[in-house]
């Protein structure tokens, strides 16, 4: 009978000899430092990106918002019977077509545009557009024969969002006075 001897190899030492393929620790972790950064930097561009569509809303809303009301206001004075040409710069008071007595007020403390119906003293004022810095109502008088009218309006308001300023104008002629 043949008696066979059986080799136990060290597997230990043949691994570690093998040109296997792989990372090291210190590979690993560099590699996992250059993606924190360029996650970093990813996420630091997200959030300015963030921000400022935030800013954009907010100059986009307060300038939407002023062009309205200043299309409101121009359009009423265009089709008025009457404006009062003793209302101070930051009103403008008048007749509309439809005989309402209104006044546009500019509240410089609160920063609001308001609407006023001065035939209805029980309702509240209407905001028509708030973030106001500044507003003036410039009123062109004419005098014909001993009545006092007022030709046009030219309006001059400042919008604010934020860092962000808009200054917007417009102006209405008084068509019923052009008679």
């Amino acid at each position: 009978m043949r008696h066979t001897t059986h080799q136990i190899r060290n597997t230990k030492y043949e691994i570690r000899n093998t040109n296997v393929p792989g990372f090291t620790l210190v590979e690993l972790l560099v590699a996992l430092a250059i993606t924190a950064m360029l996650l970093a930097a990813v996420a630091v561009a997200f959030n300015a990106s963030v921000i400022n569509y935030r800013e954009n809303e907010e100059i986009y809303k307060a300038i939407n918002s002023a062009r309205q009301a200043l299309f409101r206001i121009t359009s009423q004075l265009r089709t008025a019977t009457a404006a009062d040409p003793n209302a101070p710069a930051n009103e403008c008071t008048l007749i509309t077509a439809d005989g309402q007595d209104l006044t546009y007020r500019y509240d410089g403390t609160a920063k609001v545009l308001y609407l006023v119906t001065n035939g209805n003293l029980t309702d509240p004022d209407y905001k028509l557009c708030e973030n106001v810095e500044t507003m003036t109502f410039t009123k062109d008088i004419v005098v014909e024969g001993a009545v006092i009218k007022v030709r046009s309006v030219q309006i001059a308001m400042t919008v604010t969002a934020g860092d962000t300023e808009e200054r917007l104008s417009a102006a209405a002629v008084i068509r019923r006075n052009l008679d």
